[in-house]
């Protein structure tokens, strides 16, 4: 008595939620730092010159890499030349590091 009933096609299309728009979620966009904008809060701010109240960090903030330095180009690549490259350069290591045996 109790049979599953599969629903007919009239009764599907009462139910369509195709026209039913759901509400955007909402996101908090916050604003990303800038390299400039880190360094400065980094000297200004104590916070940064001692690990857990402990770690002298000053001479790790000293000798940091400036932002001009970590700035590369981007480069374009696809895949075959890489990975011929990478083999090349892995079988010329590989020649060099075992040396010839004349049998």
């Amino acid at each position: 008595a109790d049979i599953p009933v599969i629903p007919d096609l009239e009764e599907v299309q009462e139910e369509d939620l195709a026209m039913q728009v759901a509400a955007p979620p909402s996101v908090q966009v916050n604003r990303v730092l800038t390299y400039h904008d880190l360094d400065k809060d980094l000297m200004k701010c104590a916070a940064f010159q001692t690990l857990d109240g402990e770690v002298d960090l000053k001479l790790l903030t000293k000798v940091l890499a400036p932002e001009y330095e970590l700035r590369e180009d981007d480069v374009s690549w696809d895949w075959d030349h890489l990975f011929t490259e990478v083999s090349s350069e892995l079988v010329t290591e590989w020649d060099l590091g075992v040396p010839e045996r004349e049998d």
